[in-house]
């Protein structure tokens, strides 16, 4: 197992223990270290495994299967086109396309910088709005690809501020 940081082994282990009763733990211990960290990496699969007993190929099953976790860090901005079918047929796919151009990322990678990460989604529910695309859980409706430019410009500026 890689080495962990002393502080991330307690955090981790404090979360384990917090959900030691429930009937099914997993799913609410692997979203608490999802919502703490950002990704849940193998060497804190293996800590969980140890601290559960459950099999880290389990873990590693959970954590794959789902899309809202994660292996690798997320950028801080999470950008995530939908592509479900009433999007798509309003233009979603040129939408997408736009925003990996201009950040030179594919869906699923973040910047080399660390500010975006492209996610293409299936459905976020937003049908009357498309196409939708969430950024940081915010919706952006009916978006145009003129306008892809323009977010990626505000969320610059709003990360150069803080």
């Amino acid at each position: 197992m890689a080495k962990l940081q002393e502080a991330a082994v307690a955090q981790i282990t404090e979360i384990c223990d917090r959900h030691k009763d429930d009937k099914t733990p997993l799913m609410m211990i692997l979203s608490d270290i999802q919502n703490e960290y950002g990704y849940i990496p193998l060497e804190v699969q293996e800590l969980v495994s140890k601290k559960t007993g459950i099999s880290v190929a389990e873990i590693y099953g959970v954590v794959t299967f789902y899309s809202f976790f994660s292996l690798t860090p997320k950028g801080k901005y999470v950008v995530g086109c939908c592509l479900g079918t009433a999007c798509y047929v309003k233009g979603a796919q040129n939408v997408i396309d736009k925003f990996q151009e201009l950040l030179g990322v594919k869906p699923g990678e973040t910047t080399e910088d660390g500010l975006f990460t492209l996610d293409a989604l299936r459905c976020i529910g937003a049908c009357g709005i498309a196409p939708a695309v969430s950024i940081n859980g915010r919706v952006y409706p009916k978006v145009k690809v003129d306008q892809v430019p323009e977010i990626i410009k505000e969320l610059k500026e709003e990360a150069a501020k803080a």
